[in-house]
């Protein structure tokens, strides 16, 4: 099957329309496709014009695509360790027109700090694997199972790497579990990354947060902003307004 500009879909392979300035995303459903996480993130995340954006394990490509619709950043790198899902994030990016803005980089997240040079980007983000280790796995090699375990990377390993390739004032975006907040909070410590803003995901009012979305700065002065609740949906199969706005319909 061929699309614009000559670029070939493979087996089990769709476009999906991401209601942003017409940009459309390649993507798998036997491997893996995006979540509500990543957009939300997008939505959360921030860059100034001008500004050098880095998303550790991109996946298809998701996060680069709709940061590059939503702000002025001059550069965004996309780095994903499965060489399948990059393929698929560099021909969403040639679709999308975006070659000129957007580079996807095969790599390890563990050794971004290699890859790229100390204190290069403004902004970083990431929508890391969120359980712990390989427990329950039936298969440790399945692409679903890498991106929601930490098989190939851990917490740390992505905190640490952010921290090195933060230029000092630079921000780190992340989208994550609430049951590890502790955890994420005494990493970012560790490493120099003062949390700045919060907010906690639910999926209906009266649910628990399923979600947190946490902004922080390296080499910041201490205070955290913790914003209003962001609730999914007003009923079943419905979003409240805000969930709109962040999709773009």
């Amino acid at each position: 099957m061929e699309i614009d500009r000559n670029i070939a879909l493979k087996e089990n392979e769709r476009i999906d329309d991401l209601q942003r300035n017409g940009y459309r995303i390649i993507q798998n459903q036997e491997k893996f496709c995006f979540g509500m996480d990543a957009v939300l993130l997008s939505g959360f995340a921030k860059a100034k014009a001008g500004s050098r954006l880095l998303d550790m394990g991109t996946g298809t490509g998701i996060i680069p695509i709709l940061m590059e619709a939503k702000t002025q950043a001059a550069h965004l790198t996309g780095l994903e360790i499965q060489e399948e899902s990059a393929d698929m994030a560099r021909r969403s990016v040639l679709l999308n027109n975006l070659e000129d803005k957007i580079t996807i980089v095969t790599g390890d997240i563990k050794e971004a700090g290699s890859l790229f040079d100390a204190a290069s980007f403004d902004v970083i983000t990431c929508n890391p694997p969120y359980m712990i280790g390989q427990h329950g796995l039936t298969n440790p090699d399945d692409a679903k199972a890498i991106a929601r375990h930490e098989i190939l990377c851990t917490l740390e390993d992505v905190i640490s790497q952010a921290a090195g390739l933060l230029r000092p004032g630079g921000n780190f975006f992340m989208v994550h579990r609430p049951f590890r907040l502790a955890e994420i909070m005494v990493l970012l410590n560790r490493y120099k990354l003062e949390p700045k803003r919060m907010q906690l995901v639910y999926p209906f009012v009266d649910k628990e947060p399923n979600m947190v979305l946490i902004e922080a700065n390296r080499g910041g002065r201490p205070r955290l902003s913790v914003e209003k609740p962001l609730i999914i949906y007003k009923e079943p199969g419905v979003y409240m307004p805000e969930i709109y706005d962040i999709y773009g319909y």
